[in-house]
């Protein structure tokens, strides 16, 4: 099954750039931007990575994130991760950024996003993988922070498809933003966000209602809302499911206890999605492993999550349609 799912045509919706940051180009980056990090060793970075709860990990993620200055930093993180694309037989990308992350530390916008562009176009001409950007808020700072975020995103509109919400749930309810998402939504941008991943089913509520998002990120506390549930399935809104992540954040016990196939049997379009797979011990591939053996997937079952996250992609329906059908005859002739 292993084989199968290696070769699987995928697409990969729920990513965070920053995320992907490995221990090894931490250190790279950090000698060579003469940076002090709070590391002796590329172990020492691995064993912290032991998380108790979403605060837990974006305390490190902040703080890897702050060796990143330059154009080529953001070139070599994001390069790295198109090459673990072509390893995963990842057809399509659709990447998160936090521009805050850098600009609050006096990186510029322009520098973020002109080193993660380079890196996409190269990953395009040279694997043929297509790539969107989606440009994500932080809750946890406020809707004015955002608005100011918007602005400066605007000279670069063309090269960014899509805002999300990430970063600490708790306490940070979608309603927290919604003008500065309508003001989006006008400046043309689609939508999508993080909610009920460890906020409650309201979260969600709030993020396809308030927000009216086109996409939920995780989603996983739905399940606790029957009418949310039905309302999910009528508006055909796919959940970008994060299984390794979710272990690793506590949000599930054991993988084994996955709400991701009673999404399916209820008729939820769930994504599998790798998340942050430097923090989470993953990439894509490996949470379809993880995931097909904790749950006892079937090749069908594979295949569908798979076209789903071809289908609720941001790509045009010609090249969905393309994809679709190549992995459907993948699945015919395996």
């Amino acid at each position: 099954m292993k084989n199968f799912i290696a070769k699987l045509p995928k697409a990969e919706l729920h990513l965070h750039i920053e995320g992907t940051f490995e221990p090894e180009l931490m250190f790279a980056i950090a000698k060579r931007n003469n940076i002090e990090i709070p590391y002796k060793t590329i172990e020492e970075v691995k064993t912290a990575y032991q998380f108790s709860c979403l605060q837990d990990f974006l305390d490190i993620y902040y703080a890897g994130a702050g060796v990143l200055i330059t154009e080529l930093d953001f070139y070599d993180l994001t390069m790295a991760y198109f090459t673990k694309c072509k390893e995963d037989n990842i057809l399509h990308a659709e990447i998160m950024f936090d521009p805050q992350t850098h600009t609050k530390r006096g990186v510029s916008f322009e520098t973020v996003i002109n080193g993660i562009h380079l890196a996409r176009e190269e990953a395009e001409s040279k694997w043929g993988i297509t790539s969107e950007l989606i440009m994500s808020y932080l809750r946890h700072l406020s809707e004015e922070d955002a608005f100011e975020t918007l602005s400066q995103s605007l000279p670069f509109k063309h090269l960014i498809k899509a805002v999300g919400l990430d970063s600490s749930e708790k306490g940070n309810p979608p309603s927290k933003f919604y003008k500065v998402f309508k003001a989006s939504a006008e400046a043309g941008y689609v939508l999508v966000a993080h909610a009920g991943e460890e906020g409650p089913a309201e979260y969600v509520w709030e993020a396809i209602d308030g927000l009216q998002v086109m996409r939920i990120d995780h989603g996983n506390n739905c399940l606790t809302d029957e009418i949310l549930v039905q309302e999910v399935i009528k508006r055909d809104l796919a959940l970008t499911v994060c299984p390794l992540s979710n272990l690793k954040l506590q949000v599930v016990k054991e993988l084994d206890s996955h709400p991701l196939r009673e999404m399916m049997k209820r008729g939820i379009k769930a994504t599998v999605n790798s998340d942050d797979p430097a923090y989470f011990g993953g990439y894509l591939n490996q949470n379809f492993y993880a995931l097909q053996e904790a749950l006892d997937l079937s090749k069908e079952e594979l295949v569908l999550l798979a076209k789903n996250s071809f289908q609720h992609s941001l790509l045009d329906e010609k090249r969905k349609k393309e994809l679709l059908e190549l992995t459907e005859n993948y699945h015919k002739e395996n």
